[in-house]
């Protein structure tokens, strides 16, 4: 996986493309809590859920109707009386990208079975064919290991800078719109 904090990153940059002037700043915060979310999935083993398993590590969670799941209820519940500038359908669809997002970021690391896009109608996982992002190791004590510096990296560069880039685009596009 992706560390949380570059998932995190990549849904902020993603919000950048959804942004309107009055967008109230929650939208950006749920977001990127939607992008790490899917990793709440490593609980299961604790529970003997194994890696492969339909609720195991990059199962459902990381699917795309687990996506739509959890874009649905938070854009209903926390942005029912969303702002003229951002309709509901609006945050709904940065919700749902941002959400995607973290498995799409999985299926392009070096490591673990794969992400189960199409779960539960399909469980095979899948990798995309480009893979260049070092995988993060599971859990807090086991990132912050010799590792560590090797994944930032790896990260920081397939992840971080893209998202910066994507993010100034975003800006100067809409920069841009407004001026003509």
């Amino acid at each position: 996986m992706a560390s949380a904090l570059s998932h995190a990153v990549a849904a902020l940059s993603l919000g950048t493309c959804f942004y309107r002037p009055g967008t109230p700043k929650r939208v950006w915060a749920a977001g990127a809590l939607c992008s790490v979310l899917p990793d709440m999935d490593v609980i299961g083993f604790h529970f003997g859920i194994r890696y492969g398993d339909f609720w195991g590590h990059r199962g459902f969670t990381h699917s795309l109707l687990f996506a739509v799941l959890l874009a649905t209820p938070v854009a209903i519940l926390m942005f029912r009386k969303a702002s003229p500038q951002a309709s509901l359908l609006w945050i709904w669809t940065y919700l749902f990208l941002a959400t995607a997002s973290h498995g799409l970021l999985d299926a392009m690391t070096d490591g673990g079975l794969g992400v189960a896009f199409f779960s539960p109608f399909n469980n095979d996982r899948y990798f995309l064919p480009w893979r260049p992002i070092l995988v993060s190791p599971i859990g807090v004590g086991r990132f912050f290991s010799e590792r560590c510096l090797a994944v930032l990296q790896s990260e920081l560069l397939w992840i971080w800078l893209p998202s910066a880039l994507l993010a100034a685009l975003a800006w100067f596009w809409q920069r841009r719109s407004r001026v003509k």
